[in-house]
């Protein structure tokens, strides 16, 4: 007999649908649910019956493992040892949405998550020392896993050697018999597999292109930093070159190699004026502390640096409004880089006012840029 099927079309039947999902996973039974890409089958992992129903409707292996779905992305944190860098650029881009991140564990047993687990679910999270995870971007689906006090570990909703199931009629058919709810959220947004991405400390393969391809997985693993002043003829010059030695110094390459990394570093000004090389003096100053900007050319501040850098960082309060006013969803973003205080405009002064802003900017570079690389 096939499992009641629930439609999700109207306010109300939403919520009742998530609130019975919640129950059935909470008491350790399986329910098929919508993802952006495909429909999964769940199970709380910390009932060991529900893991061994799961596995044996997946013709799994014993001891293979399934992918565990978050409805919140730092809950990905009670699963792993540490979080790198890249791990937490990734997940920031990524998530919610269609990707699975494969992370290297390499002592299980000293997680937040393991010892609240069953060996069946143990097992059916870590293998091979690693866990795999994903935060679906489907709005019932993230609020469903969020109210299970348990991690829900899940795999495609079709039987071994069957296509993936896009819609709720099809995962019912595949799998009615043997599931206990099955939620219908209408054919799946894209309707194709996600991406897979293992991490491996700060470097990163792609397992499988879905929905995001190899070109997309780079972006979302980049770390892009940008500087602002005013006319990017010396301050936030100064600034990229000194961040680009600090950077490369810190992880042992050259300059040149940042890219090779997923590490790009630029500059710009809020008034600036394109091409404009960088003054005499500040390229004097910077090549004195090791770095050249001898090539440096000015570039005004434009809505496409603000909205695809990571972290702004400013010379004076000012140039963050100026910031803000282009895209005010960039608050968490941009922020000066001598908090609480601006560093001033060195143009037309000393030889000496320039060093003493170019060593300012040094130190609070390497208080604004430890914790990006930790």
């Amino acid at each position: 007999m096939s499992a009641e099927t629930l439609p999700m079309t109207s306010p109300a039947e939403r919520r009742d649908a998530v609130a019975r999902a919640a129950r059935v996973l909470s008491e350790g039974g399986l329910v098929v649910f919508p993802t952006e890409t495909i429909y999964g089958v769940g199970v709380n992992a910390a009932s060991a019956a529900g893991v061994r129903r799961l596995a044996g409707l997946r013709g799994r292996p014993e001891g293979q493992s399934f992918t565990v779905h978050l409805g919140r992305g730092p809950d990905a944190e009670h699963y792993v040892n540490d979080m790198s860098p890249l791990a937490r650029r990734l997940l920031a881009k990524g998530w919610p949405g269609p990707l699975t991140v494969r992370f290297d564990v390499r002592y299980p047993e000293k997680t937040a998550m393991y010892g609240r687990l069953p060996e069946e679910g143990r097992a059916a999270i870590y293998r091979d020392g690693a866990v795999g995870m994903r935060c679906p971007d489907q709005t019932e689906t993230l609020e469903l896993l969020t109210r299970v006090d348990a991690p829900v570990i899940a795999s495609s909703a079709a039987r071994a050697g069957s296509p993936a199931s896009v819609d709720a009629a099809t995962a019912a058919s595949e799998l009615g018999d043997s599931v206990d709810l099955v939620l219908d959220g209408g054919r799946c947004r894209y309707a194709r597999a996600s991406s897979v991405v293992a991490l491996h400390g700060d470097r990163y393969e792609v397992l499988r292109e879905g929905v995001f391809d190899a070109r997309t997985i780079r972006r979302l693993t980049t770390l892009n930093l940008l500087f602002v002043c005013s006319g990017n003829t010396c301050r936030s010059p100064m600034a990229e070159g000194l961040a680009r030695k600090w950077i490369a110094d810190r992880l042992g390459i050259a300059p040149e190699q940042l890219a090779d990394r997923g590490i790009t570093v630029a500059s710009s000004g809020s008034s600036a004026m394109d091409g404009m090389p960088a003054t005499e003096a500040a390229v004097r100053v910077c090549r004195a502390m090791g770095v050249s900007i001898d090539r440096h050319r000015s570039r005004s501040l434009t809505p496409d640096l603000v909205r695809t850098a990571d972290h702004i960082f400013t010379m004076t309060e000012s140039h963050r409004r100026a910031v803000l006013s282009i895209q005010p969803e960039a608050v968490g973003r941009a922020r000066l880089l001598t908090p609480g205080s601006d560093i001033d405009d060195p143009m037309g002064g000393t030889a000496e006012e320039y060093e003493a802003c170019a060593r300012r900017i040094q130190e609070s570079l390497e208080h604004s840029l430890k914790d990006l690389l930790l």
